[in-house]
């Protein structure tokens, strides 16, 4: 075997981590290899490999964003000086490879082929991973539709596996989300400089494409290219449109692979990796679920000790018959407002639910009201949209941010409870049920969860957003889910339930007209009403039964 030294860029990062295990090996490479896909196209692939003698499992990892930066180091250079062979491929029609790329018609046929190659090596020991976060994750659970004997092990990082939940809430686009996968679908697999200069330009086009009436067709001057895939989403807002068909690769009830999974409570995918879980442990299947304080990058970047930690043992423990780094119990959360970690037996945790209800003054109340009259009433223009604040986004500005200057708009309501005097533990699934009435019978309603400290700073822990198409003024109930946290709400701290009707450009306005958002040109002020009835449903967690992780 002919073989290069791993790439001069990827050694360079390498050498910037701190906290990573001492490598074990030296690294080989050897770069370029075609390997025929599912039409026999050729898809090109880079193998990394231990440098000594003897049998190394093998971890599939395929990409539609290049087998450069950082995907080199990370996957390539990290996991073979840890002792395995590292198949890293450019997925069809992209970073080189032959064909052309769709969003997911093709990965689970050139997952089958690339497998029958592998089968074809000297040095395939016959035992197969597979790793990656996002899309990586999307093909790992692809390849897994029918498991080849040869997978033992799969870890899903921050993961995908439905695309219509990726772009749409409800039948609300995922506006801001639609623009950053286009970009890195159409420029990562270029290279570093290119992808860099289209960021940019994203960004400075960006309030342009998304007040753009129409909406279809305003991102060119954003991309620099028509993307068809993307005009294809924004056609197809809903989800049993014949379009989607095929498109989730959701974990069947037959699936028995070993699969560790991985999530951030700001990612954007989060809710997709709690799903898989719940599917995971419904099918018997062994799991073990990560949720840390991240989003969709973060969790690559400053939590990638932790990330890597809990990947490398998971894969030990399933490949190489080496379970010593497991930890003890199949659940392990991040508890924000204290910044610590949580063990748990699973996900979601046993609790009770702790109902809130808004009162006229701005306050939460636990005292249920006695009927449902009107409570207040707010005005929500589509010319100056709410905007989006932090949250689950794939751009920077996710996470956990102040809200205070989004609160201070008229068209943002704010329902705030006492200071607490001892903390209140809010572990699991999150949701709102909301008595709404419009004047235009279209709106969409953004709910969320936050934590106002002694300062008065309000800062978002959880939220989701639903859509109501009603007669004009007539009382609609509407339940919203708002994800799932683990978060403490600190003594002198406040719940606060913050509600408007959108989060712009997290997602695409809302018409008030209904008519397609993506095509319509006319816009109507909505007047919302929010009644007494509506309550904010927080799953409230004695701390018996939790341990604090070390």
């Amino acid at each position: 075997m002919s073989f290069r030294k791993a790439p001069l860029s990827a050694r360079l990062m390498r050498a910037t981590w701190r906290g990573l295990p001492a490598k074990r090996y030296d690294v080989g490479w050897e770069p370029g290899l075609a390997v025929p896909g599912g039409d026999g196209s050729a898809l090109l692939t880079d193998h990394y490999f231990p440098l000594a003698e003897g049998e190394f499992p093998t971890l599939l990892v395929r990409s539609p964003y290049g087998r450069g930066l950082p995907w080199s180091p990370m996957y390539g250079l990290l996991f073979a000086e840890q002792g395995f062979h590292v198949v890293l491929q450019s997925c069809r029609g992209t970073g080189g490879s032959g064909g052309a790329f769709h969003l997911w018609r093709n990965e689970a046929a050139d997952g089958r082929a690339t497998v029958a190659w592998l089968r074809e090596q000297p040095w395939f020991d016959g035992t197969l991973g597979t790793v990656g976060p996002s899309y990586l994750g999307y093909v790992q659970w692809a390849l897994a539709l029918d498991p080849p004997p040869e997978l033992k092990a799969m870890v899903v990082q921050v993961g995908l596996h439905d695309p219509y939940a990726l772009f749409h809430a409800a039948g609300a686009l995922h506006l801001e989300n639609v623009l950053t996968v286009g970009l890195g679908m159409t420029y990562q697999h270029r290279g570093i400089a290119p992808f860099a200069r289209a960021a940019l330009r994203l960004r400075r086009h960006l309030r342009a494409v998304t007040m753009a009436r129409p909406l279809r067709g305003a991102y060119v001057s954003a991309l620099g290219a028509e993307v068809p895939w993307l005009d294809e989403i924004m056609a197809h807002p809903h989800a049993d449109a014949p379009y989607w068909d095929g498109s989730s690769v959701a974990p069947s009830e037959r699936l028995r692979v070993p699969t560790g999974l991985i999530t951030g409570w700001h990612d954007a995918l989060a809710d997709q990796t709690l799903e898989q879980y719940a599917r995971l442990r419904r099918a018997g299947c062994e799991t073990a679920l990560l949720v840390g304080p991240w989003t969709h990058t973060s969790a690559l970047q400053q939590g990638w000790p932790e990330v890597f930690a809990e990947t490398l043992a998971w894969l030990r423990a399933h490949l190489c018959a080496d379970p010593t780094a497991l930890r003890p119990t199949v659940v392990r959360v991040h508890m924000g407002g204290e910044n610590t970690w949580r063990d748990l037996g699973d996900w979601p945790p046993v609790t009770d639910t702790g109902h809130w209800y808004p009162t006229g003054d701005g306050h939460l109340t636990r005292q249920a009201p006695t009927d449902s009259a009107p409570l207040t009433t707010f005005r929500h223009d589509p010319a100056d949209p709410a905007p989006a604040v932090g949250g689950p986004l794939l751009s920077p500005g996710a996470g956990p941010r102040d809200n205070r200057p989004l609160e201070a708009r008229t068209d943002v309501v704010t329902f705030t409870g006492p200071p607490l005097t001892e903390p209140l533990d809010v572990i699991g699934p999150v949701t709102a049920s909301l008595t709404l009435s419009t004047d235009t019978g279209h709106t969409d309603v953004f709910t969320r969860l936050c934590d106002v400290d002694p300062e008065g700073r309000s800062v978002n822990v959880c939220d989701g957003l639903g859509t109501l198409t009603a007669s004009p003024h007539a009382p609609v109930r509407i339940t919203v889910p708002m994800s799932a946290t683990a978060h403490r709400f600190a003594p002198g701290h406040r719940v606060r339930w913050q509600i408007s009707a959108g989060a712009h450009p997290r997602y695409a306005r809302n018409p008030g007209t209904g008519e397609p958002r993506a095509d319509t040109t006319a816009f109507l002020p909505i007047r919302l009403t929010l009644h007494t009835d509506s309550a904010l449903h927080l799953p409230d967690s004695a701390n018996s039964g939790l341990q604090v992780a070390g």
